[in-house]
């Protein structure tokens, strides 16, 4: 098949979804599929975006296009990336356009309608309630516009979870409704980094036991929750650690005044961004990893830290269920004190309980979540709507 991927911008700092698309089209393209994803440019990122697909198996099978990012008509029109895509729908069996939000993913399906090419939407979690709340009236008046168009005329719509088809469906469009999770390429993670290269690299760390963080410092991803919950059990764990890595997404400012407050900053480490062998030695160094997340579609940092066999206390916000199902760490409540339960639980069991929930979170991701195994899902998800078209 001749696939086409459409993503705002390849940047990490964006989240999970750059990680996603080029995961997927370079698993796909590996299966011998001709796959090309096209964003807009990210000036002054082309470094990070480079890092962040430094090692991607089957990189190399993949055409990565940029399109020019032009200024503000270009953001609410969408010339140039319609004018690029148009030239090349005719000759694409198949669309998948990741946000509902943004520019390039209503050009590129427009264009796909008037070439009469099966397209799909990923919505990443974005018509989740909890997302719908933000900006209420603008994404509602956006919907109304030209989105639920695009969202009803799609093949199918691309959801991420079980939870997320019952939000989905709730907007009544027309279009079939098909779960296709997020994974992780098992090359990335083995063989796993050798322990202490981050502590090495971090000495103010030690070898005191740590809570990691590993996202964009916003709103969403809890970290507000997360300062409450260090604060509950730091008394009882003098010797631990917070380390929290990623870019500021604007609730940092906050986070560290919480902090302060708390009379617990010499306790906290904020990395800023870290990617590549940085970020898999900070995940597989820490006592468990966690995610205090106000909503999540699918989380790859998640995933990856179960790929690394770390434990995990993540919300059940984050629509993860599985966490708790195989016992790899603990699905809490969306609030503080239950946060710090979770936390507390992994850090009063022995190392050989963590070891274990450790081996049933890598067991979970080799079984379910790789991207050869969901690339295959998708193809033929692809092929049967291409079929019927």
């Amino acid at each position: 098949m001749n696939i086409v991927h459409t993503i705002q911008s390849l940047d990490p700092a964006m989240g999970g979804p750059p990680v996603v698309v080029t995961r997927l089209a370079a698993a796909q393209a590996s299966l011998g599929h001709r796959v090309t994803v096209y964003a807009y440019q990210s000036p002054g990122r082309e470094e990070q975006i480079e890092k962040s697909l430094d090692g991607l198996p089957g990189r190399d099978s993949v055409d990565f296009r940029f399109i020019t990012p032009g200024g503000k008509g270009e953001l609410i029109f969408g010339n140039r990336a319609r004018d690029e895509l148009r030239s090349v729908m005719e000759d694409t069996d198949f669309l998948h356009t990741h946000s509902v939000w943004s520019t390039i993913s209503r050009v590129a399906a427009q264009a796909a309608r008037e070439h009469s090419t099966p397209y799909t939407v990923c919505v990443h979690g974005m018509l989740d309630p909890w997302c719908m709340s933000q900006k209420r009236l603008k994404k509602q008046l956006a919907l109304r516009l030209s989105l639920n168009k695009m969202l009803d005329r799609s093949a199918f719509i691309h959801c991420l979870n079980k939870d997320e088809v019952g939000f989905v469906e709730a907007f009544g469009y027309a279009a079939d409704l098909v779960t296709i999770p997020n994974g992780v390429f098992l090359e990335e993670f083995d063989p796993r980094p050798d322990f202490g290269n981050f502590r090495a690299a971090r000495p103010e760390i030690g070898d005191d036991p740590y809570v990691l963080f590993l996202s964009r410092l916003h709103y969403k991803k809890g970290l507000d929750y997360l300062a409450d919950a260090f604060s509950k059990v730091a008394s009882k764990f003098p010797d631990l650690k917070l380390v929290v890595a990623g870019p500021d997404g604007g609730a940092q400012g906050g986070f560290e005044q919480q902090l302060s407050e708390a009379g617990l900053s010499d306790r906290v480490l904020l990395t800023g961004p870290i990617y590549g062998q940085a970020k898999l030695e900070a995940v597989r160094d820490a006592t468990m990893f966690c995610l205090p997340s106000r909503q999540e579609g699918f989380s790859i940092a998640i995933t990856e830290a179960l790929a690394l066999g770390t434990p995990c206390v993540v919300t059940d916000a984050c629509h993860y269920p599985e966490v708790a199902e195989v016992n790899a760490g603990f699905v809490t409540e969306l609030n503080a004190q239950s946060v710090a339960d979770g936390i507390e639980s992994i850090l009063r069991s022995t190392p050989e309980q963590r070891e274990e929930m450790g081996e049933q979170g890598r067991r979970l991701v080799k079984e379910r979540f790789t991207w050869p195994v969901i690339a295959k899902q998708s193809i033929g998800v692809y092929e049967r709507y291409t079929q019927s078209s």
